[in-house]
């Protein structure tokens, strides 16, 4: 065998790792693993084909559906450490998924380009909440927001969250820890908003790129099936491991550290936004 035989390897083994990474970040910090997810695939993509002015959607896109098993994986994990207020959840869904819509359906009209620059201002935006972590010690309420305040904050998570194919756990975790839930149970929470975000998301992506020329091979519209099988069946092994570390360890050490990643994807992306 010559070198060439090998040179599936790369993407594969790029792909597991990202899944193992998004899965531990999922189940640590209550996110969906898109902060991880999204520029791997953007690394990873070009080796599978296709036009790179289609790589962004395909990516946001193929994010969100490996989210799905991520966040459900995690939530599970959370519940059998009575976690999780799944009240909450059920409170938010209809508002996250109708804002998931109007994200995708912008998303269908965005450029390749302008896509990738709106993900690293939002990864730029959300790197403040890890590395000034004190925020989140801050309390406004002792009880969730109401109905009009809770439309506008879920609906706008969710149309958020489906633009840059990240599951908006730290959104998520900012609103419930100013208003009095304990950072241990607004994570656990948080990790089942992914799944809400998610699946809706992932039909949406599925359905404006059917059809689209140029897409990488092994692509259903915006979502790239083998990508997806890879990342996530990493990420359902990695994500009680990163539960586990989130009720044992330390959090202000692994805020910061993240949120340097953050800072350093921000910077990434903003950078390949320039080539796109």
């Amino acid at each position: 065998m010559t070198v060439a035989d090998y040179s599936w390897l790369v993407p594969f083994v790029a792909l597991l790792a990202a899944g193992l990474i998004a899965g531990f970040a999922a189940g640590l910090f209550g996110i969906g693993g898109g902060f991880v997810v999204v520029p791997a695939l953007l690394a990873v993509l070009p080796l599978l084909g296709g036009e790179r002015a289609q790589l962004a959607h395909v990516a946001i896109g193929t994010s969100a559906a490996t989210i799905i098993l991520t966040s459900l994986r995690s939530v599970l994990a959370h519940a059998k450490r009575g976690a999780v207020e799944f009240e909450i959840l059920r409170s938010w869904a209809p508002w996250l998924i109708l804002g998931d819509a109007v994200g995708v359906l912008l998303a269908g009209h965005v450029q390749g380009h302008v896509l990738t620059m709106i993900f690293a201002v939002g990864v730029g935006l959300m790197s403040i909440n890890f590395l000034v972590p004190h925020l989140a010690e801050h309390k406004l309420s002792d009880t969730m927001p109401g109905l009009l305040p809770r439309m506008a904050i879920a609906g706008g998570l969710g149309t958020f969250s489906s633009l840059l194919g990240i599951g908006g756990g730290t959104i998520a975790i900012m609103v419930m820890t100013l208003c009095g839930r304990s950072i241990h149970r607004a994570i656990a929470t948080a990790s089942g908003i992914g799944a809400l975000i998610a699946i809706p998301s992932t039909i949406g992506f599925a359905i404006i790129g059917w059809g689209e020329p140029g897409l990488p091979w092994g692509s259903l519209g915006y979502i790239n099936l083998p990508a997806t099988a890879t990342i996530a069946a990493m990420s359902i092994v990695s994500a009680p491991l990163g539960v586990a570390a989130a009720h044992a360890l330390p959090a202000m050490p692994l805020r910061r550290f993240f949120g340097l990643y953050l800072v350093f994807i921000a910077l990434l992306m903003l950078h390949n936004a320039t080539k796109i």
